[in-house]
């Protein structure tokens, strides 16, 4: 399989369109992982393990890494918990909040890929996959606060420059911020 150059969403209208895609050629699940990913900023294998209880009625949520074996606490956003809510209504808190079909386990990292890909694919988009929704976070994220310092930190990144490009901050949009700048 070809490496993909992976991109983050950068407007409201192709987060709304992922959205739509999800719901109309995915399912209920597939749209909440999506909506779940792109306000946490996890890692697609951080967050297909949670179950129902780690995050319903909670402020918090506290996890381990996969990846880095580390301890990372994250706040989820108000509008993230009315989700939460409204996707969680009929479920225990024992269940998987993404939970898979077939067996009693959660999805795998490969079947959420999948799912974002044939929703990319609706909206003839060829740079969808699961770091879509931890870049679409990030570069969000940074254009609203400009702390690139605070999404390292947030990210677990070792330098600035490793979050930069992870985010897809163009030497174009740094311009941009440039150009009417006068002191």
């Amino acid at each position: 399989m070809k490496e993909k150059n992976v991109q983050p969403l950068r407007t409201a209208k192709e987060i709304e369109d992922m959205k739509w895609a999800l719901r109309r050629y995915g399912s209920e699940r597939d749209y909440f992982l999506f909506v779940f990913g792109i306000n946490t900023g996890l890692r697609v294998s951080d967050m297909v393990p949670l179950i129902v209880g780690d995050v319903r009625g909670k402020t918090h949520v506290v996890i381990r890494e996969k990846k880095t074996n580390k301890t990372k606490r994250f706040m989820l956003p108000v509008k993230l918990r009315e989700e939460i809510e409204d996707y969680t209504a009929h479920m225990s808190d024992e269940e998987y909040l993404f939970a898979s079909r077939k067996g009693n386990g959660p999805i795998t990292p490969t079947q959420a890929y999948r799912a974002l890909v044939k929703a990319g694919d609706v909206l003839g988009r060829d740079d969808i996959g699961t770091h879509t929704m931890r870049k679409t976070f990030g570069y969000a994220y940074y254009r609203r606060t400009k702390d690139l310092a605070f999404l390292q930190n947030i990210f677990n990144h070792s330098a600035p420059s490793i979050t930069k490009r992870y985010i897809g901050i163009t030497q174009e949009e740094i311009d941009e911020t440039l150009k009417d700048f006068s002191l």
